[in-house]
């Protein structure tokens, strides 16, 4: 079974600054180029941090309301200090939180989930950085259509890696729902097709109807 990987979703062509970049030119490169974010790397282009359009408006937050009808934001003193940053190193999210490009989907995802950012820069064995992956280009893997997904389910999973012929269940997808009717051999093969179909990249959800002809002989010692 084959998965997508983090070199294959992610933008190679990175807009990136340097840590004394400044203010302005950041919040122009994140306009002109239509992105939320610029990774600050340093003269080996090796990333530090991140700077996001939320790390910008720091500094509009922590102004004084012109009106003065709001009271002052009482911010903690390390976003006290990011808001009267004037440069990139000032700024950023730091430490930059990467990914490889030869991770999976799975590996990818989790980071971001666990760390609670939208998206990672991509760095290379030397730490350099090659590309950033987002949350949005780990969801393609769900635009792939049902009939690759369930040749794939056929072919790779059923077929290659656990020896069943595909042609004595049924399997449906629609929607990247996966539903598998039909009976196998053994009942402890039920959960480990389930297992595998789920790691398929695209499926959403699997829903097995699987009898079998036989169960374990553990289990039939118990019975007894």
């Amino acid at each position: 079974m084959r998965h997508r990987i983090v070199g294959e979703l992610m933008t190679p062509a990175v807009v990136h600054v340097r840590p004394d970049t400044g203010f302005k030119e950041i919040a122009r490169l994140l306009a002109e180029h239509d992105i939320t974010a610029v990774p600050v790397v340093d003269g080996e282009d090796r990333p530090l941090g991140l700077v996001s359009e939320a790390d910008l408006l720091l500094n509009e937050a922590a102004q004084e309301d012109p009106a003065g009808l709001l009271l002052a934001p009482d911010l903690p003193p390390r976003e006290r200090a990011r808001s009267r940053a004037t440069t990139a190193v000032g700024l950023m999210s730091a430490p930059a939180v990467c990914a490889r490009p030869e991770w999976t989907v799975v590996e990818a995802a989790r980071l971001m989930q666990g760390e609670r950012v939208k998206r990672l820069p991509v760095v290379d064995e030397a730490g350099r950085l090659v590309g950033i992956v987002s949350r949005s280009d780990l969801l393609r893997v769900f635009l792939r259509h049902d009939a690759a997904i369930r040749e794939e389910i056929r072919a790779e999973v059923l077929r290659r890696v656990l020896g069943i012929d595909p042609d004595t269940l049924d399997v449906r997808v629609r929607d990247g729902r996966v539903s598998l009717t039909g009976t196998l051999d053994h009942a402890g093969q039920a959960p480990v097709v389930q297992r595998l179909c789920r790691s398929v990249d695209g499926v959403v959800d699997v829903t097995c109807h699987l009898g079998h002809r036989t169960v374990p002989a553990a289990a039939r010692h118990h019975a007894d």
